[in-house]
């Protein structure tokens, strides 16, 4: 009975932040969702240069498409992510970004790095919750009952877009047997697993963005690394793809898990 309560307060701490912030959550969850992006449109101009010439030494292509990778990337970047704030032509920005997220994957030889595909994977889910969410424009901005005809696509959307960020916390799990890792991993998976499925979904993914930004904080303080050091761009750039899961994590716990889902089947139990 007492976890049931502990439960129950906690969901309606949950409820209780959701009214709140209604008005203002999935802004916040779509410019973290593009906040990777936007850093890394904006390091494109200021590192012309270096990305130049990293394409065009690694893949002996020359330095005109050199050039015009650099260009794709930071004009795909940065239009995509003006178009998504400015709520225009949203479904065109979220596929010309899976598409920077492709030819990244592929320039940058992060196929072969486990982790790192694994992030831009989660990215990528990121980015179908945001193009779900653009299918449902005009309607509540927290789910309710969805029809199975109309808004399927939509659902599966969501679904993906949910499972594609549990990949995000599979980086984050440490393989070593202290007390503080194993716990952090198994109540990391717990939570990971009932957003996955759709359970208690709004308060689990709400929890993931506390633990996450937590981490996030913690471990990718690039703004205390001098910014000659590489270690400073590495930092940088885990910390902002990190944001970007917490910005669809956010967007889970505005619209809620979708109609496939424990939640959603719950209704008609």
């Amino acid at each position: 009975m007492g976890r049931n309560d502990l439960m129950s307060d906690a969901e309606d701490v949950a409820d209780k932040f959701l009214r709140v912030t209604k008005q203002y959550l999935p802004h916040v969850a779509r410019l973290c969702l593009i906040s990777t992006f936007l850093e890394d449109g904006i390091r494109m101009w200021f590192q012309w240069n270096e990305q130049k010439d990293y394409i065009e030494a690694t893949w002996n292509c020359g330095y005109f498409l050199a050039a015009c990778f650099v260009l794709v990337n930071l004009l795909g970047q940065l239009g995509g992510c003006v178009l998504i704030l400015s709520r225009n032509f949203v479904q065109y920005a979220c596929f010309g970004l899976f598409g920077i997220i492709a030819l990244q994957t592929i320039a940058y030889s992060i196929l072969w790095d486990l982790k790192f595909l694994m992030r831009n994977l989660a990215l990528g889910g990121g980015l179908l919750l945001l193009l779900a969410e653009s299918r449902g424009e005009g309607k509540s901005m927290f789910a309710g009952v969805p029809s199975m005809g109309q808004n399927s696509p939509k659902q599966y959307m969501q679904l993906g877009g949910r499972v594609l960020l549990v990949l995000m916390f599979m980086t984050l799990v440490h393989f070593d047997l202290s007390f503080m890792s194993v716990l952090q991993n198994l109540v990391g998976m717990a939570l990971i697993v009932l957003v996955a499925v759709g359970f208690k979904t709004k308060l689990a993914a709400l929890t993931l963005v506390l633990w996450l930004f937590g981490i996030n904080v913690y471990f990718n303080a690039f703004w205390t690394v001098p910014t000659y050091k590489p270690m400073h761009d590495f930092l940088k750039y885990d910390f902002f793809q990190t944001m970007s899961v917490i910005g669809g994590l956010l967007l889970i716990v505005a619209l809620g898990p979708g109609g496939v889902s424990m939640d959603e089947k719950k209704k008609s139990w």
